[in-house]
């Protein structure tokens, strides 16, 4: 069997969660709690991905009737809330963990035990919801939930109120790791790491960070409303009362297009590192890609109403939203030409992580094409609400994020895990991914324009649509398949892979300096940063050589001196943060669970409690 390297040492009242599973439940290590983000945001993808499988199924002819319509409404719900808030955003969560102290060469994150905190609320919030299928009840009314079908009224079960409660609890998570990584990145960069030397992921991760603090409270008020008028009898929708309905979608939207930067931002970030190292040469335009970073950020709060052109809001407010949209795609295309840049002229090596990255580029301007198109309003009125769409944001979400988020992962699992992927198994999960996206989404393109809509249950024959949805479910089952092969790759290679050494890609940024995997001190000594690309000579990079990792199987990683041997003081592990957490989950099982008074008080003290031991406990260990 494979070793891993000895844990530090933990000196005082930390000893018992040294090893085994406590070490996991009690951790305060960004490294592991980026892992924890990774694993169960892969889980929830292939859990999204099954949900996307029988959606594809049922649409696959006429009149289809492998789920009901009320089964149907519950996946394609649970599919888009799934793959947003617990596989993609999680996902870029595990990389803002693994990687920000590293890159920024900090020995650990501003607050441990809050970043404790926010993976054990994002796993609870995902659990919560995720419950309601075992009791026939899952969420059904889109992940946008529109007003008024998302009110007592129209939707009198308990549905959607696991979907309300459960994007609290996941909202509670994005905000505490975004205070976390804003104050980490402000005020423990390493000496000599200015602003405009940092990594352009960290830039990346810097910037989404911003969003989603402004972003998220947002949505919060916008289902707390909702949350009232299910629970408590108020009208903050109920048309019957005078209210305005559309009062969700602006909030919705509000929060909702800044999201779609939010998840793509993070894929930007690890593209524009991949590509660098297998093109041989530095980034192309460094500041002006940083520029445009902020710009997305802060047009991306004035375009939402591009998604309301149908609503009736008149002339003026069309036109405006209509240029703010066209505005935005400028400092997102000035991307693509800078990664265009980057490899022209390049000594490129096409590695599965350089494939990946390739492919977002190609993918994600086909996403952005027909996403321009939505800017002119009558345009926009004939695409909305038809298959044009979902192709359009397919496009942008799984040729543009998750491309880059694949790419991002065998980019750093040898940083991450100390062993290599297989390159082979790698380039077959590329291409039957590259050729199954496109075979799934690309058709529905022509579908929408033909006629077909969106959230459709079944459809008649002789309606132009059938060898569309043929292709479409073909290609669907072909990332299936490309999905398993890469799920074998990274569970295998985690014990299996070849050695990596602490730099097998020849790599410009710091992270790249220390062992792979990293101790969980990171720096035995904090770097003095004087260049962007301090792992590159001044004359520049050569050549990529093949991977320095020669041996594999059940080859031992090296091992390296423990904390407690260089005298490094590293926060203490606590179960407390995971205990606040389920407090908080009970109180509002509680709430839903026919409001129990008593469920809801005890989940409460729970967390008050768990809270207040919490604060007081020294982050060190004593002495």
């Amino acid at each position: 069997m494979a070793t891993t390297v000895a844990a530090p040492s933990v000196t005082g009242k930390a000893h018992k969660y040294e090893s085994g599973i406590w070490s996991w439940l009690a951790t305060t290590d960004h490294k592991r709690i980026g892992q924890l983000y990774m694993y169960t945001a892969i889980a929830w993808f292939v859990i999204g991905g099954i949900e996307a499988l029988f959606i594809r199924s049922q649409l696959y002819g006429p009149n289809g009737r492998l789920v009901s319509a009320d089964t149907y409404n519950q996946l394609f719900t649970m599919h888009g809330t799934t793959m947003i808030f617990m596989a993609i955003m999680p996902l870029s969560a595990a990389f803002f963990n693994l990687l920000i102290p590293l890159q920024i060469g900090a020995r650990d994150v501003a607050f441990p035990r809050l970043n404790a905190f926010s993976y054990w609320v994002f796993l609870a919030g995902s659990v919560f919801m995720n419950v309601s299928w075992l009791i026939h009840a899952a969420p059904d009314g889109g992940w946008f939930a529109y007003a008024p079908l998302n009110t007592r009224q129209f939707n009198p079960g308990v549905n959607m109120d696991f979907w309300v409660i459960g994007l609290q609890i996941l909202g509670l998570s994005s905000l505490a790791a975004g205070f976390n990584f804003v104050t980490t990145i402000i005020n423990m960069r390493a000496p000599g790491m200015h602003f405009m030397r940092m990594p352009v992921f960290t830039w990346a991760a810097f910037v989404t960070q911003f969003l989603i603090i402004l972003a998220f409270p947002i949505i919060t008020v916008a289902v707390t409303f909702l949350l009232f008028d299910r629970f408590f009898g108020t009208n903050f929708y109920e048309i019957a009362a005078g209210a305005d309905p559309l009062l969700w979608q602006h909030l919705f939207w509000l929060f909702g297009h800044p999201e779609v930067y939010i998840l793509i931002l993070p894929a930007f970030g690890l593209v524009s590192e991949v590509l660098p190292t297998f093109s041989r040469k530095p980034l192309f335009g460094y500041p002006v890609m940083v520029y445009s970073l902020i710009l997305i950020a802060f047009l991306g709060f004035g375009v939402w109403a591009h998604h309301m052109f149908a609503v009736g809001m008149g002339p003026v407010a069309d036109s405006i939203f209509s240029v703010t949209t066209m505005l935005i795609a400028i400092p997102t295309g000035v991307k693509i030409f800078n990664w265009l840049g980057t490899m022209w002229g390049g000594n490129l090596s096409f590695k599965t992580p350089m494939l990946f990255g390739i492919g977002l580029v190609g993918l994600f301007t086909i996403g952005g094409i027909s996403g321009v198109m939505h800017s002119s309003p009558p345009s926009d009125l004939m695409q909305t609400d038809s298959y044009f769409i979902v192709a359009h944001f397919h496009y942008v979400l799984f040729g543009g994020s998750m491309m880059g988020l694949f790419a991002g992962v065998y980019y750093y699992f040898p940083k991450m895990t100390g062993r290599m992927m297989s390159e082979p198994l790698g380039k077959w999960h590329f291409w039957l991914t590259f050729i199954g996206m496109n075979l799934a989404f690309f058709p529905m393109h022509f579908a929408g324009l033909n006629g077909m809509p969106r959230r459709i249950w079944s459809y008649d024959a002789n309606q132009g649509w059938d060898f569309d949805n043929h292709l479409s479910t073909y290609g669907a089952f072909i990332i299936a398949f490309a999905t398993a092969i890469f799920l074998y790759n990274f569970l295998r290679s985690r014990g299996h892979g070849a050695l990596a050494g602490n730099n097998p890609w020849d790599a410009p940024t710091i992270e790249w300096s220390m062992p792979s995997p990293p101790p969980d001190y990171n720096y035995a000594k904090i770097p003095t940063v004087t260049s962007r690309y301090p792992m590159w000579p001044q004359q520049g990079p050569t050549p990529l050589s093949p991977p320095v990792p020669t041996a594999g199987g059940d080859q031992p990683l090296p091992t390296y001196q423990t904390a407690e041997q260089l005298g490094i003081h590293m926060p203490t592990p606590t179960i407390k943060p995971l205990l606040a957490t389920m407090g908080l989950t009970l109180a509002f099982v509680g709430l839903i669970w026919h409001r129990q008074i008593p469920i809801i008080l005890l989940g409460g003290a729970i967390f008050i409690v768990s809270l207040y031991a919490w604060v007081l406990t020294p982050l060190e260990p004593e002495h």
